[in-house]
């Protein structure tokens, strides 16, 4: 009796720093991959995974990351966990080769509840084309006022050397300090905080993001998409989560933050009323 009480003895005394090792360490459910892009918090792919206001966001299909909100789908190109940015397009976003025309873009909006974590960053462009002098985008901006205007460098002026005007036969049309507007008038995200054209009775965008400080020479060089910047309420919660070896995630009701501790969830973190139990199968 006293040797089989030794033998179990030495079983748990080896067993218990690789339990709390594990409770530390604990693989990260919630991490995935789409193609080549990774998936982490806040982000996810499973609902329950990250933080509740990415919740529905992101889909996977066929090794395309795709990014989904109320102005429409969109294809992820890369996710920025350093910069907090996620690079999206679509197809009928113009380039300097492509004119889409017919109003057909999805443009940029969000649902009011996702508005605090999502909008495009300050150095991205959104270059209106063909919008009618009817549009709100020009009412209560008399004269010179326009609110066309470069951004970080980037604007009309230059777009309009692209090819992709003259293979459309489109030209420069209408002048800010004319009679109409200009046929391409650029505009930054917070000037009016919605890239709609239906409602701003546009026939098409084009969007366009500085990779600072690289310094580029003309339109053929820019990035097109759009560069959004994100932003995690609440991310003191789940850092003190992951401290304590737990994965970040969200309740049944799809706002309550949880810490998911392997085979327990918890609303503060990994060792609050944990209880440690080992057993031995002999």
């Amino acid at each position: 009796m006293s040797a089989l009480f030794l033998i179990i003895l030495s079983i748990l005394s080896s067993l218990v720093p690789l339990s709390f090792a594990n409770n530390v360490h604990v693989n990260n459910p919630c991490r995935s991959y789409c193609g080549n892009i990774t998936i982490d918090y806040p982000f996810a792919l499973q609902y329950g995974c990250g933080h509740p206001g990415f919740r529905d966001l992101l889909f996977c299909m066929n090794d395309v990351l795709m990014f989904h909100i109320s102005s429409g789908s969109y294809r992820v190109l890369e996710i920025d966990y350093a910069y907090q940015s996620v690079t999206i397009h679509e197809p009928h976003l113009s380039t300097c080769d492509t004119l889409v025309l017919g109003g057909k873009g999805n443009g940029f909006a969000v649902e009011q509840w996702r508005s605090p974590y999502f909008n495009p960053t300050a150095d991205n462009v959104f270059m209106l084309i063909g919008c009618s002098a009817q549009s709100s985008l020009f009412q209560g901006f008399p004269g010179k006022h326009l609110p066309c205007r470069n951004v970080s460098g980037m604007g009309c002026e230059e777009y309009y050397g692209c090819p992709a005007w003259s293979l459309a036969g489109r030209g420069q049309m209408g002048s800010m300090f004319g009679s109409g507007p200009p046929e391409c008038c650029a505009v930054a995200f917070e000037a009016i905080r919605a890239i709609n054209l239906s409602k701003l009775d546009c026939e098409g965008y084009s969007s366009a993001y500085s990779l600072a400080p690289l310094r580029v020479d003309g339109p053929s060089e820019w990035s097109f998409g759009i560069r959004v910047k994100y932003s995690v309420q609440g991310n003191e919660f789940c850092r003190a989560c992951e401290a304590t070896g737990g994965t970040c995630g969200y309740g049944s009701n799809g706002v309550r933050q949880l810490c998911m501790c392997g085979d327990m969830n918890s609303t503060s973190n990994c060792d609050s009323g944990k209880d440690i139990t080992l057993q031995v199968f002999l």
